[in-house]
């Protein structure tokens, strides 16, 4: 039930893993079941295996898997989730973001192997995002780009009227 923080943890987790987390980052390299249960914020990337009933209730926040085998789904409880391969420079970003800070904090061999190999590892990653947050959000990015767009219309208004 974290509101936030960050959390970095070497070696596996046990069950229900960030369940209710609400704001915290966390990285982690393997958990038991029902990890991000009643997920409903926060960033979680797990860069090992994880047990069954993944995602559960999770209407919110962002989960990173990294399926080195591509097996996730089968772990994963898809009712209120999709999965997608991780290819917007944003994602990657955050996951190799925090992937660092994780090896700074814990000297962790996986996460060496895997920043000294990012460009292979890095499609290994599979995004886990509720169907609803992932509409709100397009919808918020929306949002912002029709107020930049207006800025823009407002500003050649300007330029045209001191013209002329």
């Amino acid at each position: 039930g974290a509101t936030s923080g960050e959390a970095y943890i070497r070696g596996m987790a046990g069950e229900r893993f960030c369940v209710r987390n609400s704001g915290a980052y966390a990285v982690v390299e393997g958990t038991g079941d029902h990890c991000c249960e009643y997920m409903t914020g926060g960033r979680v990337v797990v860069l090992g295996k994880t047990g069954r009933n993944f995602a559960a209730g999770m209407s919110g926040g962002i989960a990173y898997v990294f399926d080195k085998y591509g097996l996730f789904d089968y772990f994963c409880n898809k009712g209120m989730v999709e999965l997608s391969n991780v290819a917007e420079k944003e994602d990657l970003d955050t996951i190799k973001s925090m992937i660092t800070k994780h090896f700074k904090y814990t000297k962790s061999t996986l996460a060496e192997k895997i920043l000294s190999s990012w460009d292979s590892y890095s499609g290994l990653f599979v995004k886990v995002m509720p169907v609803e947050y992932r509409k709100v959000m397009e919808h918020k990015k929306l949002q912002e780009l029709m107020a930049k767009m207006a800025k823009i219309g407002e500003d050649e208004q300007l330029a045209d009227s001191s013209d002329g």
